[in-house]
């Protein structure tokens, strides 16, 4: 029988949603005024922005099994409630340190909250009111990644009771408690009917090789590169080589594995993860990049930062709903392909304004940021569904849970190398050399994506199967 306030749940459910998307995204827009601020490091400045996705990247499936395990609605007040508190505890970090470890926490009470949410939909709507209820979730969440640099601008700028940049943070305090008290007054409890057990060892051998690649990528540069940023690169990669060991191990042995290994035995899948750790790498560069840029190099106030980035969102908005509902149906993996070269052809568009010896305005980087967006919503658009699509359906669960993750992995990975070249191209404060430097390595970034593409499925997944493997 269907829920009496399941529309209510949903309501809950998607602020909890949008709290996440605004909190990948908001800071980049108060980056600089944080690190003037507490005089941050370039490094720091790096670990702010990218230490949330990497927590999330981190516990994302884990927090999945929790939630089948112990009770869904559980995980998700207990994740919505340390999230909130996280956010405060930013909002009062004395030091770029502690707002660094507060981001670390917020990233994981985020992987326990996230994940549940599908699943208490696909619990509580008939199967014939589901279609709906998740259709509902791309218009808001794409709402809230077009406001969320406005948003963010217009907080810093607001600069309510001198709060200044805290006020990014605070904001998720009553969304946070909405979130909680909506939880524990109306979802209903749910686990999986066969749940599987926690792999622990699994979780922390992927976790520390996570940390031993990207802490390398953000510390090196201004530690001159010694020594141990290659050693711990490799010993990150080697630890993700006895990870596949020990999954395989597992399975041989009747015990559940964190990732099933056989989801990488499919070349198309495989594929598909490059093309997202490498497509989305560049899309967070992009991002924390432009924002330093305009802010410290243009001496744009954080609101007008945000307006300048808004035709990127809503190139972002019409990209993905045109090439959803007309392109993708009719020519499936072939609107990767032409989003992938519009990428390219955006950030060529913004390198020449970059170069040239015209000022640099809001305008005059408005057709390169609009035509961004446009092909980042191409991209988007089919290339959840075309990857999965590569794997068999008892296979949907594990490998929509490794995509959701190997997503925010890319952020941080992209915030660590693209952060990187820009801060070390900005040698004498050359903000245009810095600008233009990252910009080439975006372009050569989303060129390779495009190279990988014709190794992916020519269609997606039936919508059916893509629904269940969300909410699994």
């Amino acid at each position: 029988m269907p829920h009496p306030r399941r529309w209510s749940i949903l309501a809950f459910i998607l602020v909890a949603e949008c709290m996440d998307l605004l909190d990948a995204t908001i800071v980049n827009v108060a980056v600089p005024s944080i690190r003037g601020d507490f005089h941050a490091s370039e490094s720091q400045v790096q670990w702010i922005v990218g230490a949330y996705p990497l927590a999330v990247a981190v516990g994302l499936i884990l927090g999945a099994r929790l939630g089948d395990l112990y009770g869904r609605r559980r995980l998700f007040a207990l994740g919505a409630f340390g999230f909130t508190a996280a956010s405060l505890a930013c909002a009062l970090a004395p030091s770029a340190g502690l707002l660094i470890a507060g981001r670390l926490v917020q990233g994981g009470f985020a992987a326990l909250m996230i994940p549940q949410g599908l699943g208490i939909l696909r619990s509580i709507f008939p199967p014939d009111e589901l279609p709906k209820a998740y259709g509902i979730f791309g218009p808001v969440i794409g709402s809230a990644a077009i406001v969320g640099p406005i948003v963010g601008g217009a907080l810093v700028d607001a600069n309510l009771f001198g709060t200044g940049w805290r006020l990014v943070f605070l904001v998720n305090l009553p969304l946070g408690a909405a979130a909680v008290v909506g939880a524990l007054r109306l979802m209903p409890e749910g686990r999986a009917a066969h749940a599987r057990r926690l792999d622990i060892g699994g979780t922390v051998l992927v976790s520390a090789a996570m940390a031993l690649l990207v802490y390398p990528l953000i510390e090196g540069r201004e530690a001159g590169w010694p020594a141990w940023t290659y050693g711990s690169i490799a010993a990150g990669l080697a630890l993700l080589v006895v990870f596949a060991f020990n999954q395989v191990w597992r399975l041989r042995t009747g015990r559940d594995p964190l990732v099933e290994p056989s989801l990488f035995a499919h070349r198309g899948y495989t594929a598909g993860i490059a093309v997202m750790q490498i497509f989305f790498a560049a899309i967070s560069g992009f991002m924390l990049t432009l924002m330093l840029f305009l802010q410290l190099g243009q001496s744009y106030s954080p609101l007008r930062a945000g307006l300048t980035l808004a035709p990127w969102a809503l190139g972002t908005a019409i990209g993905a709903g045109f090439g959803g509902a007309v392109l993708v149906p009719r020519f499936g993996r072939t609107v990767l392909q032409l989003g992938a070269a519009v990428s390219v052809a955006g950030t060529l568009l913004l390198l020449l304004v970059a170069r040239g010896s015209g000022e640099l305005t809001t305008w005059t980087l408005l057709p390169g940021i609009l035509v961004s967006g446009l092909g980042l919503g191409l991209v988007v658009a089919p290339l959840f569904d075309i990857v999965l699509a590569a794997v068999s359906e008892r296979e949907l669960g594990s490998a929509s849970g490794v995509i959701n993750a190997s997503q925010q992995l890319a952020s941080s990975l992209g915030i660590a190398v693209i952060g990187t070249v820009f801060f070390g191209a900005l040698a004498g404060g050359r903000f245009h050399h810095a600008l233009t430097d990252t910009l080439w390595l975006e372009a050569a970034l989303f060129a390779a994506s495009l190279v990988l593409t014709p190794l992916l499925p020519r269609q997606g997944v039936a919508a059916e199967a893509l629904l269940l493997a969300a909410a699994d």
